[in-house]
């Protein structure tokens, strides 16, 4: 399975509609939606409204990443928004199963996102009940970073935790992807690649997304 999924963080916004249609043009399967409150990072980005619109303008499944502290407190207006899976972060969350089945009582797919810092191994416990698992490959909060190279090491953990938990959970990884690095990404056990400057600031962003998918 190989899933390209373009952030629409690194859009340009004062021509969403173009954006999203060069998105539906492309083999992109998935539009990640990163949404950010200040305080589980440092950035401020978009909610509920932003997403409404972006669904009204594709049939795209709407990957909706959210950096937020209390990310429960947003699940039903999110779905209502058109998210298709929410992926929240282990590090955010106290009661981090609770929140995954609540996700999943809404009839969404639940994902589960950790830092660059933290170890594959907090999630042996949630790995079974999840339907997705972000490895964040730079520190979250902005755009455009640089790649985190110990990422390939701890996809190989990954995979060695999904073979023995028995998780059917895909793996997405997410900062700093592009073409010089697809690849290595697919070959350790990535199935959903998030690009986001890499796409958007390309000369034909439509060719780059597919040149990803075919890493």
């Amino acid at each position: 399975m190989k899933i390209i999924a373009p952030s629409i963080l690194a859009a340009d916004f004062s021509n969403l509609a173009q954006q999203i249609d060069m998105v539906n043009r492309s083999v992109a399967q998935w539009i990640h939606i990163d949404v950010m409150d200040g305080n589980f990072v440092p950035n401020i980005t978009f909610g509920a409204k932003i997403i409404k619109t972006i669904r009204r303008l594709t049939d795209k499944t709407l990957d909706t990443h959210l950096m937020v502290l209390h990310p429960e407190r947003y699940f039903e207006q999110f779905k209502e928004a058109g998210a298709g899976i929410i992926t929240i972060h282990l590090e955010a969350c106290t009661h981090l199963h609770r929140n995954v089945d609540k996700i999943k009582s809404l009839g969404l797919k639940a994902g589960v996102a950790i830092n660059p810092h933290s170890n594959v191994m907090l999630l042996e416990d949630i790995i079974p009940y999840v339907d997705l698992v972000l490895i964040m490959s730079v520190n979250p909060g902005f755009g455009g970073q640089k790649f985190i190279e110990n990422t390939y090491h701890k996809l190989e953990e990954l995979q060695n935790l999904l073979a023995k938990r028995d998780s059917k959970a895909i793996v997405e990884v997410d900062g700093g992807v592009n073409i010089g690095n697809a690849g290595k990404l697919f070959a350790a056990g990535a199935n959903v690649l998030v690009s986001g400057s890499a796409v958007f600031k390309a000369s034909d962003p439509v060719r780059y997304i597919k040149e990803l998918a075919m890493a």
